[in-house]
């Protein structure tokens, strides 16, 4: 007589995520860290050499890099960190510099309720640690949970490592997400995430080191992550570099002072000398600073064609592109904001203020005249009202990859 096996025992998802919480606390952060790929990264080639054969323009309008491919890869990670230790790049040094005291302003605004910590594009990491510390005073027992987001692994790699600087975060607490956050369908699963991860917590969000000046539709990311994002019980970080006022002279000086830092220099120009293989000329990389709307100086870097002659430089796929003569690939946006602009911007997003801190240093515009420059910090809520519906599905400019 023939007898069958026992039909093996499959093991459950319970015993596999209890093997798997020892093995993630046996594995410090600094060598080792998990990370979770929430989109298809395959996808981001292609967008960056449709973007890079689009139709010639003169001012930086049409060719163009999203920023979020600036921090995609080791090269233009380390360029970007070296950037922020340039004593030239103030407005990046000031800022870290500045910001824990600036955060401590509005940290009592968050009392004593226990917050998670998700950190929309962590940077250098110093930051993080500022407000991660501050959450693990405010219940010591509490297990605050750490989600980085990032549309480069490397970057979060490099930043995870400040902001878990003598902190006794487990492994298991911290989730670091690659992903572009500028889309409606990402904002939407980072909201899924949250709902998991966080359950009736309050979680608190940040966007900082200005990035929310590198998109050219800022208005409607904010209001996207206002409306998807934010419940009533959550808030919001936000820093913007701000300006005390905006005309030509200023949109000038602050056109020179990014011009005046080599470190920045290497960090724009990192991404096209990744992705193509141009020979850059310093003299071709322009910056072109001009007053938005009435609500911001804006910056915009360009790499010029002054050759003479039409250029064919190779993309990641082996095939070429068209760079005539005269024609400009646009590698960089940012903004100083006019701050009572940004009390509209934030307003018109659905949001509220319930706490700021700006810190203004004194100096001079290119023609002599009093200019002052810093950094504004802000703790947001979403309006009583609640925020407004989103906005499109894509936030279009240099930062975000277009998904189809």
């Amino acid at each position: 007589m023939t007898t069958s096996a026992a039909p093996q025992q499959q093991p459950s998802a319970t015993s596999a995520t209890q093997d798997f919480i020892p093995l993630l606390d046996s594995l410090g952060p600094v060598r080792w860290s998990p990370l979770i790929v929430g989109e298809d990264q395959s996808q981001k080639f292609t967008q960056i050499i449709d973007s890079l054969r689009r139709p010639p323009s003169p001012d930086g309008t049409s060719k163009r890099l999203a920023s979020g491919s600036s921090y995609w890869g080791v090269e233009s990670t380390m360029a970007w960190m070296q950037a922020c230790n340039d004593p030239y790049y103030p407005v990046m040094r000031e800022g870290i510099d500045s910001f824990r005291s600036r955060y401590a302003t509005l940290a009592r605004a968050l009392s004593d309720t226990p917050y998670h910590y998700f950190s929309l594009g962590p940077g250098t990491g110093e930051k993080d640690n500022a407000v991660l510390r501050h959450l693990a005073r405010i219940r010591p027992a509490y297990a605050v949970r750490y989600v980085p987001v990032d549309i480069s692994s490397e970057m979060l790699r490099q930043g995870l490592k400040a902001a878990l600087k003598d902190m006794r975060i487990p492994v298991r607490d911290t989730l670091p997400l690659q992903l572009d956050f500028s889309t409606v369908t990402n904002l939407t699963g980072l909201r899924q995430v949250a709902d998991q991860l966080a359950a009736d917590t309050p979680v608190l969000y940040s966007l900082l080191g200005n990035t929310l000046a590198n998109f050219d539709n800022d208005a409607t990311l904010l209001t996207n992550m206002a409306s998807i994002l934010l419940r009533p019980q959550d808030r919001f970080l936000l820093e913007v570099a701000v300006a005390d006022r905006i005309d030509q002279a200023a949109a000038d000086t602050a056109a020179a002072e990014y011009r005046n830092s080599v470190g920045f220099y290497n960090f724009v120009t990192s991404a096209i000398m990744h992705y193509t293989d141009l020979q850059i000329v310093p003299e071709s990389v322009e910056f072109h600073g001009e007053v938005e709307d009435g609500k911001a100086l804006n910056l915009r870097i360009v790499y010029r064609n002054e050759t003479g002659q039409t250029l064919r430089p190779l993309l990641p796929n082996r095939t070429t592109f068209d760079f005539p003569h005269n024609d400009t690939i646009c590698l960089l946006t940012t903004r100083k904001y006019l701050p009572s602009s940004l009390d509209k911007l934030i307003a018109d997003a659905g949001l509220r203020i319930l706490q700021s801190r700006e810190v203004l240093h004194p100096g001079e515009d290119v023609t002599g005249e009093r200019l002052e420059t810093g950094q504004k910090l802000l703790l947001l809520a979403r309006s009583p009202n609640g925020a407004r519906s989103p906005g499109q599905s894509q936030v279009t400019g240099l930062n975000p990859f277009r998904r189809d």
